[in-house]
């Protein structure tokens, strides 16, 4: 059957272009980045203007393309509004290896000060690092003529290109505060190498076991932070001492508590700082395999192990701590489906890094907005808003009930 031919974006079909307003003073800073070498003044389309445009790509689920973008551009509502001038489709293409992705991070950061903490687990005020969940995402992406020449062929890959999205995720403002993309891979594009690079100070990092490594455990702490983490089943320790559990933690599933020498004798690097492992009863599970017979994962016995250098918090604690951990799963969902990360606008990896950088803005201008996180329900509205199906009281009305809820 001949394929449908896609609607044309109609003037319409775009709304609510005031609340980019806002973003003026925010994007102003990256109006001449990438034009060093544009001596003649050539350049019409600038950075701030292009990352407007794909914020706009994230609030309206009408533009789902590339293309789609460009015809967006050429709206005169658009333009008025969003003070960006026509894009062809060979401009947009080519600015991603012309910006800087780099320079939006100080955006986020600023961003990232104005949010306040939307709700604290009463549980944690123990806690005083911020609680940082720790995990990465993988995309993928139809390559190029001439990248798909070098697919694995061993690896039955399909000829897609896989990307991984290394996330640091706060919980207390519900908000990514980095995300570091590389290829997917080992080296130096490895989790663990990644994270060692990133880590800061005064944080409470929550890690699965893919991450457990002495080097990334010292380099924490070293660093003046703490970590929970998950050890694999097959691990080696020497116990030191038996920690006395109370009724709490019996009540949290909590088997045992104790001191532990993590890593064998004949191992020269070792953790260089007191170390508990704090073991859970869940259900176990046996390993599933996807289509072509590839592991999601290891199987699991029925015990969690968690290793911390938190000596001094209750076990109940800690396994809540790592129980937090599958909010970072949730917002990869949300990240993906919700706001348009599971469809590339382009396949570079400075690209890639524009359009995922744009979509954290967008998740901390939601939380902004409302006082409330990210959620399915209120990213709906706004595109319902966006695209002219709800009218400015209705979208006001549903953030003043959020924010009635928070009272």
């Amino acid at each position: 059957m001949p394929r449908a031919k896609r609607a044309e974006i109609e003037e319409q079909d775009i709304t609510g272009l005031k609340y980019f307003r806002q973003l003026d003073s925010l994007l102003q800073t990256l109006h001449d980045v990438g034009c060093e070498r544009d001596r003649a003044g050539n350049r019409s389309l600038h950075m701030d203007q292009y990352c407007t445009l794909i914020l706009l790509y994230l609030f309206n689920p009408i533009v789902t393309s590339l293309r789609g973008l460009q015809q967006a551009s050429e709206l005169k509502k658009v333009q008025k509004k969003l003070k960006c001038p026509r894009a062809s489709l060979g401009s947009l293409s080519e600015s991603v290896a012309v910006f800087d992705s780099e320079r939006l991070k100080p955006i986020i950061a600023a961003l990232g000060e104005k949010l306040a903490p939307i709700a604290k687990d009463s549980r944690l005020q123990d806690i005083k690092h911020t609680l940082t969940l720790v995990d990465g995402t993988v995309i993928t992406a139809l390559p190029r003529i001439a990248m798909a020449s070098f697919r694995d062929s061993q690896s039955g890959d399909t000829g897609t290109l896989k990307w991984t999205l290394h996330t640091h995720f706060e919980v207390d403002r519900h908000v990514p505060t980095r995300i570091d993309v590389t290829p997917t891979g080992g080296g130096e594009y490895d989790e663990r190498a990644v994270m060692e690079r990133a880590v800061e100070s005064d944080r409470t990092y929550v890690m699965d076991r893919g991450y457990a490594k002495f080097e990334l455990f010292n380099r924490i702490v070293d660093a003046g932070s703490s970590y929970v983490c998950r050890i694999r089943n097959n691990s080696v320790y020497d116990v030191v001492s038996q920690r006395e559990l109370s009724e709490a933690d019996r009540a949290a599933r909590v088997l045992s508590d104790e001191n532990i020498q993590l890593g064998s004798a004949q191992k020269k690097l070792k953790p260089n700082h007191p170390l508990r492992l704090i073991q859970i009863e869940m259900a176990p599970h046996q390993k599933r395999t996807r289509y072509g017979g590839k592991k999601t994962g290891p199987s699991c016995d029925g015990v969690l192990r968690l290793v911390t250098n938190l000596t001094d918090v209750p076990a109940e604690i800690i396994a809540l701590l790592y129980r937090y951990r599958w909010t970072i799963e949730i917002f990869f969902r949300f990240f993906k489906h919700m706001l348009g990360c599971r469809h590339l606008l382009s396949h570079s990896q400075n690209g890639i890094e524009i359009q995922t950088y744009c979509a954290i803005i967008a998740s901390m201008l939601i939380s902004l907005w409302t006082g409330r996180k990210p959620t399915l329900r209120t990213y709906e509205m706004i595109c319902w808003y966006f695209t002219g199906m709800c009218d400015e009281e209705e979208l006001l009305s549903h953030i003043s009930k959020l924010k009635k809820q928070i009272d």
